[in-house]
C-alpha cells in the first residue's frame, strides 16, 4: 500500500512540478511529423496547411526542400507524407504562404545548381551558418511549379516573410554589403532597405496589425567582434551566437531592443494581441545547447519560459485565429537527432 502511495505521489509531483511550466499556455498536443529534420513551420493564411523545410535522407532529400503539409492528416496519420513544393534542387529556406493559400514563397539556391551547396566548415567552439549568396525567392504553386521570381540582385536573398494583411513581405539581403532588412510589395515591386546597424538582422516577422517587425539581431561592437563578423560574412558565413531580439515599425523607424539576455534569442514572433513575443533561447542554457521558448513583453518587461521539455524547442508561430501554436522540437525522438514539427492549443 505504501509503495502505491508513493508511486502516486511521485506521478504527482512529476505533473506539479515538471510539467506545469510546460502545459500551462499549451493543449492537446499532436506531433505532425515522424522524422528528419523538420523546421520553420508557417501557417497557411486559412490556418489548414503549413509550409516547412524538410531534410530526410530516408526519402532522399539530403538538404532542406520546401514541403506543403495538409494538418488535419498529418495530425491524423503518422505516416503521411506532405507535397513537396520546391523543385528538388540545391538547397532551399524559409517558406510562407502567399494570400491566396495557393502559392508558397521560398528561397532556393536551384538556378546556381542542382546539388545542395557546401555546408558551412566546421570550426571547434564556433557554431556557424551557411550564408548563401546564391539564395533567391520565388513563388510556386502547389503543384512545385515557380510562378514569380521576387529578387534577382547579387548576393544572399532569403528568410521571406508575408503581412497578415497581404500587402508587404520582408526578408533578409546581403545586396548592400551586410545583412539588412528589405521589405517589398507583395507583388516584388518598391525593395527598400529598412535596417542599416551593422551586425545579421534577419529572421522577421509582422504584428498582427501589420504595421511593424520583430527580428533577430547581432551587433558587434569591440573592434575585435566586428573583424570576425565581417571576415566571416565575406566567406559567406555568420556565427548565430549572439543575437537579441528587436522590433521596428515597417518603414525601419522606431528601432527598439527588447531582449537583452546574451547567447542566442531568435525565431520570435508576435502573439496574436501583439503585446507579447514567443522566441526560442538558450540564454539559461549550462552548455550552450538548450533552446527553450520563451515569452516576453514588447516592452522588455515580462520574461516568462513556455517550455522544458527537450533541448530544443524554436521557430513557434501562431495560428492566424491565434488558437493554435505550431513549433519544432526533439522532444520524443527516440534518442535520435530528429527534430519533428508539433502543434498544440495556444491557452
Amino acid at each position: 500500500m505504501k509503495k502505491g502511495v508513493t508511486v502516486i505521489l511521485l506521478l504527482f509531483s512529476s505533473i506539479l512540478f515538471g510539467q506545469v511550466n510546460e502545459q500551462k499556455h499549451f493543449k492537446n498536443i499532436r506531433q505532425l511529423t515522424y522524422g528528419g529534420d523538420n523546421a520553420e513551420a508557417y501557417f497557411s493564411f486559412d490556418g489548414k496547411n503549413l509550409s516547412c523545410q524538410i531534410t530526410n535522407k530516408k526519402w532522399n532529400i539530403s538538404c532542406d526542400q520546401i514541403f506543403d503539409i495538409d494538418i488535419a492528416k498529418a495530425s491524423e496519420d503518422s505516416t503521411y507524407r506532405p507535397t513537396m513544393i520546391s523543385t528538388g534542387k540545391g538547397r532551399t529556406t524559409c517558406s510562407y504562404f502567399m494570400p491566396d493559400n495557393k502559392h508558397i514563397l521560398y528561397a532556393s539556391t536551384h538556378l546556381n545548381a542542382d546539388t545542395c551547396p557546401a555546408p558551412p566548415p566546421h570550426i571547434p567552439g564556433k557554431y556557424l551558418w551557411a550564408i548563401y549568396p546564391e539564395f533567391d525567392i520565388f513563388v510556386a504553386d502547389k503543384k512545385g511549379q515557380i510562378v514569380q521570381q521576387l529578387t534577382n540582385k547579387p548576393g544572399y536573398d532569403a528568410e521571406a516573410t508575408v503581412s497578415p494583411d497581404g500587402k508587404k513581405i520582408v526578408f533578409t539581403s546581403t545586396r548592400s554589403g551586410d545583412l539588412e532588412l528589405w521589405t517589398m510589395d507583395i507583388d516584388g515591386k518598391n525593395q527598400k532597405q529598412i535596417t542599416f546597424g551593422l551586425g545579421y538582422d534577419g529572421g522577421a516577422f509582422f504584428s498582427p496589425d501589420s504595421k511593424q517587425l520583430v527580428f533577430r539581431a547581432s551587433r558587434p561592437k569591440t573592434p575585435e567582434q566586428i573583424k570576425e563578423y565581417q571576415d566571416l560574412l565575406n566567406k559567406g558565413l555568420v556565427a548565430p551566437s549572439d543575437m537579441e531580439i528587436y522590433t521596428c515599425n515597417v518603414d525601419g523607424s522606431n528601432l527598439k531592443q527588447v531582449t537583452n539576455l546574451g547567447k542566442a534569442n531568435w525565431a520570435p514572433f508576435f502573439t496574436p494581441d501583439g503585446k507579447k513575443i514567443i522566441f526560442s533561447s538558450n540564454h539559461a542554457a549550462k552548455n550552450g545547447y538548450n533552446f527553450q521558448l520563451y515569452t516576453i513583453n514588447t516592452d522588455g518587461s515580462g520574461l516568462e519560459q513556455i517550455t522544458t521539455e527537450s533541448v530544443f524547442n524554436a521557430f513557434p508561430m501562431f495560428s492566424p485565429n491565434g488558437k493554435k501554436i505550431v513549433w519544432s522540437s526533439n522532444r520524443n525522438n527516440g534518442g535520435t537527432r530528429d527534430t519533428n514539427l508539433f502543434i498544440a492549443d495556444w491557452k
